[in-house]
Parts: C-alpha cells; sequence; structure tokens
C-alpha cells in the first residue's frame, strides 16, 4: 500500500479570506477559523488525507495566515522520516510580483513542488468544508479511470446551485458539462431529479503531467482569472478525460450511511453545521475511533460545573471544551469552545463560542456567536432584540448575532 500511495501529492488551498465569515475572519484566514469547540477548519481536509495515509502534504496560505500557521505548527507537526511531511507554504512571489489570482493560480506558483516530489497524481483539495472522506477512495477511482482529472461531486438543492460549480456528466461517468456558479434558472439538474443538482466539492486529482501543462497554458493567457471552476476545467473537460467521483460512495467505518458535506462560507451556514452536530442523529460522528479527528488540545483540566445557592446548572444536548467553568448556568443547544466561563444564572442557548470566553451573572444570549476572547457584562441580553442587536453587533440575514474577538460588551 506505501508503494502505491508514494506518488500522491496533496497541496490544500488554505489561503481563502473568507469575507462572508465576517467578523470572525477579521483577524485570520477562514481554514483557521475555529470550529465544534475543538477544532478549525482546516482540520477536516487534513484528516481526510491523514486517515487515509496520504502523507505528503503541502498547505498553500495567503492572507491574515499567522494563527494557522501556529496552528498547523502545534497540532500537524510530522517527522520527515519515510518521506511524510505537512508543511505551511506561504505566498512567496516565486513566478511573478502578484500574489495568488485564482486556486490555479496558486498551484502555478507552487508547481515546482510537484516536480520535486516526482508525483504521478496531485489532490487539490479546499480547506473549508466540513465532511469526513477517505481520500484513498477517490484516488482508486482516479487511477481505475484513468483519466487525466477526476472531480468529487455531491448531490444539493437546485436553489443552491449558485454556490457552486455544476456538473453534468454521462453513464460512464465522463464529465460532459460544466458550468461555474450559474444561476439557479440555468443550472442543469439531475436527469430524473429536477429538484437536484451536481455540485463540484472543489476536490481534485489531477494526473501530474496532466496538471502542469494545463497550468502552464493557463498562465499565459492574460485575460485568465487562473481558476480551476472558471479556466482549467472548463477546457478540459471536452477532451473527455474528465471523470466525476460521486462521493455519496465513500465509505468510512463508524460513520453514517448518508455522505455529509457542508460548505459553511457564511454565518448562517457555519451556525447551522454546528447545530448539526448537535442532533439526535449526527450527520457526522466526532467519537468515531475509526476516523478520529486529530487537532491541537492546549493543556487545560476538564469541564467543572459548579452550583452556588439556588442557582443549579443544566445543560441540554451541548457540547462544552475543556478548561469550561459553569456556576450555576444554564446551557441549551450550544458549543462552547476552550476556557468558557458562565457565571450565576447565565442563559445561554443556540450559542457558539470559540473559546476564552466570560459571560456574567443573570445575561442571556440567544443564536449568538462570540469570537474568542469576549467578555459579556452581567446582565445583558443578546439576541431578542435583534433590531437593537444590529445597532453594535453583526447579525446575518437569519438572525444570528456575531460578537467580534476581544470584545468587552456592556461595561461601557
Amino acid at each position: 500500500m506505501e508503494a502505491l500511495m508514494a506518488g500522491i501529492l496533496a497541496m490544500i488551498l488554505a489561503g481563502g479570506e473568507g469575507s462572508r465569515l465576517f467578523p470572525l475572519t477579521q483577524n485570520r484566514s477562514k481554514p483557521a477559523v475555529p470550529f465544534g469547540g475543538n477544532y478549525r477548519l482546516v482540520d477536516f481536509a487534513l484528516n481526510n488525507f491523514v486517515n487515509a495515509d496520504l502523507m505528503k502534504i503541502y498547505v498553500l496560505t495567503q492572507f491574515k495566515s499567522q494563527s494557522l500557521n501556529i496552528h498547523l505548527r502545534r497540532a500537524w507537526r510530522v517527522s520527515n522520516i519515510r518521506d511524510r511531511f505537512i508543511e505551511a507554504v506561504p505566498a512567496q512571489q516565486r513566478v511573478s510580483k502578484n500574489w495568488y489570482s485564482g486556486t490555479a493560480d496558486a498551484i502555478y506558483q507552487n508547481s515546482r513542488f510537484i516536480t520535486k516530489n516526482e508525483a504521478e497524481h496531485v489532490c487539490i483539495f479546499g480547506s473549508d468544508h466540513i465532511y469526513k472522506m477517505d481520500v484513498q477512495q477517490m484516488v482508486d477511482y482516479h487511477k481505475e479511470m484513468g483519466g487525466d482529472l477526476t472531480v468529487a461531486a455531491i448531490r444539493v438543492q437546485k436553489e443552491q446551485a449558485f454556490h457552486f460549480g455544476i456538473i453534468e456528466i454521462d453513464e460512464a461517468g465522463h464529465m460532459i458539462g460544466f458550468a461555474e456558479k450559474p444561476s439557479v434558472e440555468d443550472a442543469k439538474t439531475i436527469p430524473g431529479d429536477p429538484d437536484h443538482v451536481l455540485a463540484s466539492m472543489g476536490n481534485y486529482i489531477f494526473k501530474a503531467d496532466t496538471l502542469v501543462e494545463e497550468l502552464e497554458k493557463d498562465a499565459a493567457i492574460e485575460d485568465s482569472t487562473h481558476d480551476f471552476g472558471k479556466d482549467i476545467i472548463p477546457k478540459l473537460f471536452p477532451q473527455g478525460k474528465v471523470f466525476v467521483y460521486d462521493f455519496s460512495k465513500n465509505k468510512i467505518p463508524g460513520e453514517p450511511e448518508h455522505a455529509y458535506w457542508r460548505d459553511v462560507g457564511t454565518i448562517d451556514s457555519y451556525w447551522e453545521a454546528h447545530m448539526d452536530l448537535l442532533n439526535d442523529n449526527q450527520p457526522i460522528s466526532l467519537y468515531n475511533k475509526h476516523w478520529p479527528l486529530h487537532t491541537y488540545h492546549p493543556p487545560l483540566p476538564p469541564a467543572t460545573f459548579r452550583d452556588q445557592g439556588n442557582s443549579v446548572s443544566h445543560v441540554s444536548k451541548s457540547h462544552l471544551g475543556a478548561g469550561s467553568y459553569i456556576n450555576g448556568a444554564t446551557i441549551e443547544n450550544s458549543i462552547l469552545g476552550f476556557r468558557t466561563h458562565l457565571c450565576t444564572n447565565a442563559e445561554i442557548k443556540g450559542c457558539i463560542f470559540l473559546g476564552n470566553a466570560k459571560v456574567g451573572s443573570g445575561a442571556r444570549l440567544t443564536n449568538v456567536i462570540l469570537d474568542k476572547n469576549v467578555e459579556i457584562a452581567p446582565g445583558m441580553v443578546i439576541g431578542e432584540n435583534l433590531e437593537e442587536d444590529r445597532k453594535h453587533f453583526t447579525v446575518s440575514e437569519n438572525g444570528i448575532v456575531v460578537i467580534a474577538k476581544g470584545s468587552r460588551v456592556g461595561f461601557d
């Protein structure tokens, strides 16, 4: 098996600015945004490769990458014994004086690593989606079909088509049509299923020689956007050597049968993905010993609960991070990260805390996201009067209130 995997190189695109996740991306890149109490978004892509024993990985960074680099150094240090590595590669302007101008350009500016590692196939994956995938199964399919490119795809509601590259395939699995983020009216639905489209997950496996050749051609085109979805794939699939991998066929022991993949590109989708983790039937397991989710865990004690007088702590359908101190508070349908401190009679419902938060006595928070290092004054009420909240905080389309990193609310 090791010999079969030796020619596989992974390049993970982790330079995303993530402007639609503001203010969570005010001081960090999108892949570095914390998720699920313990993790960062980039951890899901990395675990998909590491658990598949694909251990030659470059993580390409660009925007506000300091927190991401710190996390990679703490959580993903790998000995270079037997040619295994996970290395962060910042944008270095080696090819030109420009920063990355698109996904394809990011790979083009780092294509020397493909030659250096004598790669036969290159996996190019995004780093800001929530899912589990045995990448080795996709590699096996790619090799079996013998194409130049294999694109992972998933079925999504037609109303969401404008967020994705929309794919058409024939019975043999060839890509025969591709439209990058079409309007809902123009999106081609799946034959026999007018309510769904087949969406690209932004995960690609190329034959290395084909990839380098296509990137060089694209780099020479002045008006190209240098993007895989807009430029590379539309030129490549008419040649008949682009195949589509059905993500629903990817099976991992201990995981639910239904394929789960969530794009967390907006505040609302980010909040919804957290709520998915709290469902009675979790669509993705955080407890699967067959597919562990590795990350960095700071040296902290277990979460502690203390009752004070008539104030009794109550926790329902929630996750609490290590180092948390709950002193007679109520927590419902929430995910609270490391070092959460809730004082007497605080009420937390439908909330996500990214870590190191303190909520004062008697405060009530409903459907609120707290970035790190936030302190809420006693008696504050947030999430119940959205018109008032909009005067002070970011409020999403669906009414999720976001409080920026380092805020001290109610102490003026």
